[in-house]
C-alpha cells in the first residue's frame, strides 16, 4: 500500500518504493499526525528498530501474521505489546508511546492500524475480547457508502475498505452495510485505459484512474480474504476482464483487478513507482502485495514470474526496510504454495524472528537463513517524510496519484 500525497509542503513517499505503511496517506495529507511525545526507547516486545511513531502497530500486525502463518508462535510479550496499544474504545493508532494513559482527541486512531491489529491478534490467539472491540469500533465507522477511511469521518477509500473487510473476515463478523458496490464502482472500465483496476478513489470530477496498490487491496477485498490467504480457484471465465451493461459482481472486481497487475507485472516481473519526475524504481512491497491478490484470485501460473522476481532481487529492500517487508515477502510465499524459508536461498523466516523478541515456538528449524539487518527507514525532515516501504499491504498496505 504505497501512498503518494503532498500538502502543505509535506510530502510522504518512498525512496525505494515498497508499500509504506497506511499512515503516510493520513500524515501526509494533514488528517492526521503520530502519537505525541513519542518515546525514543523502544519497546522490549516490538519488531523492528525504526521509529515506531507511523507504522508500529502495522508492522508488528504484519510481522505476528506472518509468523503465525508459517506456523511460529510469536512472544508473549510481542503479542501483549500489541494488544496493549489499544484504546478504551477499541480502535488502534499507529503507536502510542504511554499506552497506559487514556487515548484522547490528540491520539490519531484509524481504520488500517486497526484493521490489521484486529488480523493479527485473530492470528495469535488470546485477545478475542480486544479483537471483538476493535471490530465494533470498524463497524461503527462505516461510511454511507459501504466504505472506509483512513481516519473516522474520512472519505472511503479502496485500500481502507480492503484492509477492514479483511479484519472483519479473520473475525468472523459481517459489516452493516456491504462494502461491494463501491468496489464495484470503483473498479475502472475494461476498455478504458487501466481496465480491470481499481482507483483509490475517484477524483473531484469522478474520474477513475488506475492504482496498482489500490488494485491489490481491493482484489482481497473483493474476495472477502485478508493479508494471509492461500490460492484460490481460478474462475472458469479465465484470464480476461470482465464487461457488461450490469453492475460488476463482487467476483468479477476481483477478477478484473488481478487480471490487470498480471499485464501490469508481465514485461518486466515486477511493478514500478517512482516519486514525479524521478527515475521510475521497482515497487518491491506492491510487487509482494499483488502475488498475494493474484494468488487469493487463482492465478498463481501468471503470478509466478514476479514471484520469481521478487526472489531474485527483494532480500535487500527487506534487509534495509524491516519486518513489514519481510512479512510482505512471507505472506506472498504463503499464498503461492512456496517454501518461504527457501526464498532464493534466504530464510526469510529467520530474518524476521531476528528483529524482534524470539518467538515461543517453531514449526522447524532450517538452514540457509540470512541475517536482517535493521535501519531507520524512516527519514523524517523539515517538510519531508521519506522511507524504504513497509506496509499494504500499506496498508498497506500499500500510490495516491491525487497529489
Amino acid at each position: 500500500m504505497t501512498v503518494l500525497r503532498r500538502t502543505a509542503g509535506v510530502l510522504a513517499a518512498t525512496a525505494v518504493i515498497g508499500t509504506a505503511t497506511p499512515v503516510t496517506t493520513a500524515l501526509a495529507a494533514g488528517t492526521a499526525s503520530p502519537s505525541p511525545s513519542a518515546s525514543v526507547v523502544l519497546p522490549s516486545g516490538l519488531y523492528g528498530g525504526s521509529d515506531p511513531r507511523f507504522d508500529g502497530v502495522w508492522r508488528q500486525s504484519l510481522a505476528l501474521l506472518a509468523q503465525r502463518a508459517v506456523g511460529v508462535t510469536p512472544a508473549a510479550r510481542a503479542v501483549d505489546w500489541l494488544a496493549g496499544q489499544q484504546c478504551a474504545n477499541g480502535s488502534f493508532a499507529a503507536f502510542r508511546a504511554e499506552p497506559t494513559a487514556a487515548c484522547d482527541a490528540k491520539v490519531a486512531v484509524d481504520t488500517n492500524s486497526t484493521a490489521a491489529a484486529v488480523q493479527a491478534l485473530k492470528a495469535a490467539g488470546g485477545h478475542d475480547d480486544a479483537a471483538e472491540k476493535a471490530v465494533t469500533w470498524l463497524k461503527s465507522q462505516q461510511n454511507e457508502d459501504g466504505g472506509w477511511g483512513y481516519t473516522p469521518g474520512s472519505a472511503s477509500d479502496t485500500n481502507s475498505t480492503g484492509v477492514v473487510v479483511g479484519a472483519l473476515a479473520a473475525a468472523g463478523a459481517s459489516a452493516d452495510r456491504s462494502p461491494y458496490d463501491l468496489l464495484a464502482k470503483w473498479s475502472v472500465p475494461c476498455d478504458e485505459d487501466g481496465g480491470g483496476a481499481l482507483a483509490y478513489q475517484p477524483d473531484k470530477q469522478g474520474k477513475l484512474a488506475a492504482n496498482a496498490d489500490a488494485t491489490a487491496a481491493g482484489v482481497l477485498g473483493a474476495l472477502g480474504k485478508g493479508f494471509v490467504t492461500t490460492a484460490g480457484k481460478a474462475p472458469a471465465q479465465g484470464y480476461v476482464c470482465a464487461d457488461s451493461d450490469k453492475a460488476l459482481t463482487r467476483e468479477e472486481v476481483a477478477r478484473n483487478g488481478a487480471a490487470y497487475l498480471g499485464d501490469a507485472m508481465f514485461t518486466t516481473g515486477h511493478l514500478v513507482s517512482a516519486l514525479p519526475g524521478a527515475k521510475p524504481q521497482p515497487d518491491y512491497g506492491n510487487t509482494a502485495d499483488a502475488v498475494v491478490a493474484m494468488a487469493a484470485q487463482g492465478w498463481t501460473k501468471p503470478a509466478k514470474k514476479p514471484y520469481a522476481w521478487l526472489e531474485a532481487h527483494a532480500v535487500p529492500w527487506a534487509e534495509q526496510s524491516g519486518p513489514a517487508a519481510y512479512a510482505e515477502l512471507i505472506l506472498a510465499a504463503h499464498a503461492m504454495g512456496a517454501d518461504p524459508r527457501d526464498f532464493g536461498g534466504t530464510n526469510l523466516v529467520t530474518a524476521l524472528n531476528a528483529t524482534g523478541p524470539a518467538p515461543r515456538a517453531a514449526a522447524a528449524k532450517h538452514t540457509g537463513e540470512k541475517k536482517s539487518g535493521s535501519s531507520v527507514w524512516w527519514i523524517v525532515g523539515t517538510g519531508l517524510v521519506a522511507g524504504i516501504g513497509i506496509g499494504f499491504l500499506l496498508s498497506g498496505r500499500r500510490k495516491q496519484q491525487q497529489l
